[in-house]
């Protein structure tokens, strides 16, 4: 078997705003196998300042992976365990390279464009204007469930979007997800919490950072809307830190970004002790390309998880790929008559 890796950077059709800054490029890097003919790739994508993966040694690792692919798929992943981006492209790329079509990793009614994968439409932050023109676009569009970024402007501008929002239209008719990115301070989160319940939301991810679990104990005891982690799954690496961090803080649901919990068999992981405790999950995609995305797209549906998935992101780039992956009506569906473009992907490969 031989393999290499390329690295390549995404661009932002427009700057995005987070609670961590402005993003108008996303770096991300393929692993590529090749062995008997057949070809293998999968996408290993951080996010700076957020992946627990993002070291200067990066690449270095990337290297050190594709020198020792005699260690199999199994050895290799328990010595990624601190490289979990690594690991999920690790996955996808062995997946691939066993699949007739090295882009079907996991067949279904989904990648015979039988049935979709119902996902939220994402709101980002910026001014008030370019948050509504955002809204009225993805209302436009179909969408019935909305998420949207909050943190960044004064709080009673953002309330008085979601206040415009259901003066329009009832918990029945949209379903709205908030992401604080932990903006708030635990002093004043149960207030604010408090305050965005008014609007009936289905959730708020992350209130505030990670690493003040007794904190977040407390609000998730006491909050009155339900409370979803996100960012502090990152950098839990073993089952039994898993369950001691869902046990203290006991939220109403988890996210998972297999990009940077490990891939298909982390984000399992965590999936299985949620089970166990009663608490809710859903799939979110890290802002990958649409190799990545499609990768997790896939397995997703293979869960069977109902609820709108974090999927909506592959019409961020300027110079994504282009693929069989459609969003419509709220939906993100495989279009099973449409093909990979591969001239990008074959420049990768080579």
């Amino acid at each position: 078997m031989k393999a290499h890796y390329r690295k390549y950077t995404l661009d932002f059709k427009r700057p995005s705003g987070t609670s961590r800054g402005i993003l108008t490029q996303k770096e991300t890097w393929f692993l590529i196998l090749e062995e008997k003919g057949h070809l293998g790739i999968g996408e290993c994508g951080i996010l700076r300042g957020l992946s627990v993966d993002d070291v200067p040694e990066y690449e270095e690792q990337l290297a050190w992976v594709c020198d020792n692919m005699d260690l199999g798929e199994m050895e290799l992943l328990n010595r990624l365990q601190e490289f979990p981006s690594i690991q999920f492209g690790l996955e996808q790329a062995f997946r691939s390279l066993k699949s007739s079509n090295p882009f079907e990793l996991f067949p279904s009614e989904f990648t015979q464009d039988e049935a979709p994968i119902s996902i939220n439409g994402l709101i980002w932050m910026g001014d008030e204007s370019f948050m509504l023109s955002q809204l009225e676009q993805k209302l436009a569009e179909g969408f019935r469930c909305i998420k949207m970024k909050i943190g960044a402007l004064d709080f009673e501008k953002e309330m008085a979007i979601l206040e415009s929002i259901r003066n329009n239209f009832g918990p029945d008719e949209i379903e709205l997800r908030v992401d604080a990115n932990g903006a708030f301070t635990p002093h004043e989160a149960l207030g604010k919490l408090q305050r965005l319940s008014e609007y009936q939301l289905h959730s708020i991810e992350q209130p505030i950072k990670t690493g003040q679990s007794t904190e977040m104990a407390d609000l998730c005891k006491n909050t009155p809307l339900p409370i979803a982690l996100d960012e502090e799954l990152i950098g839990v690496f073993s089952v039994t830190e898993k369950e001691e961090l869902l046990q203290t803080i006991q939220p109403q649901y988890i996210i998972l970004k297999p990009s940077l919990v490990g891939g298909f068999s982390g984000s399992l992981e965590w999936i299985d002790l949620a089970k166990k405790q009663g608490i809710g999950w859903w799939i979110t995609s890290a802002l990958e390309s649409n190799i990545g995305l499609n990768a997790i797209a896939q397995w997703t549906y293979t869960l069977g998880n109902q609820m709108p998935q974090g999927l909506g992101t592959g019409s961020l780039y300027t110079n994504n790929f282009e693929s069989p992956l459609e969003v419509g009506h709220g939906n993100l569906c495989y279009k099973s008559n449409k093909n990979w473009k591969n001239d990008l992907i074959k420049s990768l490969c080579i």
